[in-house]
């Protein structure tokens, strides 16, 4: 199964809420992501209309693409429940709150799918911490070997 990490996310912010939604995309987009060409610096999820979309996510055109091959960067929609859309933009309406993109899979059907985080982003003393904690792990994960 190929899956393609944020890995960023959980050092930057502090993640309150996940969902998993679905995205809407092209035919070269997938055959792109099957082949592992995707990056998610800067990409954030915003909220118009009372629909979702992901920005700045960086999906590579496909190789043997024709001229019908994708734009890179192109606003992607993203697919979830009213139900979950309503909660996120009240959640977004409080200060300090975002949405970004955490992981993108296949799940058992081959469609593509995304988990999106409500996140809270970190101060600097916060990050140190997050050092701290990841360096003390490793120090007793090698201890246990």
């Amino acid at each position: 199964m190929m899956e393609i990490k944020n890995r960023s996310a959980y050092f930057e912010y502090f993640i309150d809420d996940t969902f998993t939604a679905g995205m809407v995309l092209l035919g070269t987009e997938v055959k792109s992501l099957r082949a592992g060409k995707s990056s998610f610096n800067d990409a954030y999820c915003i909220i118009q209309k009372g629909e979702l979309f992901i920005r700045s996510l960086h999906i590579a055109e496909y190789s043997h693409g024709t001229v019908n091959n994708h734009d890179p960067i192109r606003e992607r929609k993203l697919l979830l429940s009213k139900r979950e859309l309503k909660k996120l933009e009240s959640r977004i309406r409080e200060k300090g709150y975002t949405i970004i993109p955490l992981r993108m899979f296949f799940n058992e059907k081959n469609l593509v799918k995304i988990d999106i985080g409500l996140a809270r982003g970190k101060k600097m003393h916060d990050k140190r911490e997050s050092i701290k904690q990841r360096d003390t792990d490793r120090e007793i994960k090698r201890y246990l070997k």
